[in-house]
């Protein structure tokens, strides 16, 4: 595994390095001494999955609020999506900045995203499956979420929105939240 810095302060992608022979390929996604070498975390709690049947479609923005904030280690492991990060943690040097990774069956990418941050993501083709690990147990009384179309981050969507839930459409903009609500 290669850890890759990025723009937004503790944020990491994560390049595995698959070996292939005549059977296919293998690749670790998950070392504990790798992951610790690289000051990320070791402990997670709960995986999860999501599958997505459209091109288009848009999960996001979520986030969990203080003391359940979660990080994540995100995967997509069929097709290909657009993930999308906010720092919404006010003591960051990335404060309020976004950034957005391709990550794709086939480039095997990981991205572990810090807690305080938004996240969400398009996918690119149909069929796309994510996984990923959380740090902290999903909290339905901590859950929050910003509009995915806030012109406050402008994130420029590769795609025309095809499907959103409703509660994902009616998140608020970042401007009406309070700073305890985060």
């Amino acid at each position: 595994m290669h850890f890759q810095s990025t723009s937004l302060s503790d944020a990491t992608l994560i390049e595995l390095q698959p070996f292939g022979d005549q059977r296919g390929m293998f690749a670790r996604t998950y070392c504990r001494d790798k992951f610790m070498a690289a000051g990320l975390p070791t402990e997670w709690v709960q995986q999860n999955m999501s599958t997505s049947a459209n091109r288009g479609t848009i999960r996001g923005m979520h986030f969990q609020r203080a003391p359940h904030r979660e990080g994540k280690l995100i995967r997509c492991v069929r097709g290909t999506i657009l993930d999308v990060i906010i720092d919404l943690r006010a003591d960051s040097p990335s404060y309020l900045q976004h950034e957005g990774f391709e990550l794709s069956d086939g480039n095997k990418h990981q991205l572990f995203v810090p807690p305080g941050f938004a996240h969400g993501f398009q996918t690119l083709t149909d069929d796309v499956e994510v996984t990923y690990l959380v740090t902290e147990r999903y909290t339905p009384l901590a859950e929050g979420g910003v509009r995915y179309n806030d012109p406050q981050f402008a994130i420029d969507w590769p795609l025309p929105v095809s499907t959103i839930s409703d509660k994902d459409a009616a998140w608020p903009l970042f401007d009406s939240l309070h700073p305890l609500a985060l």
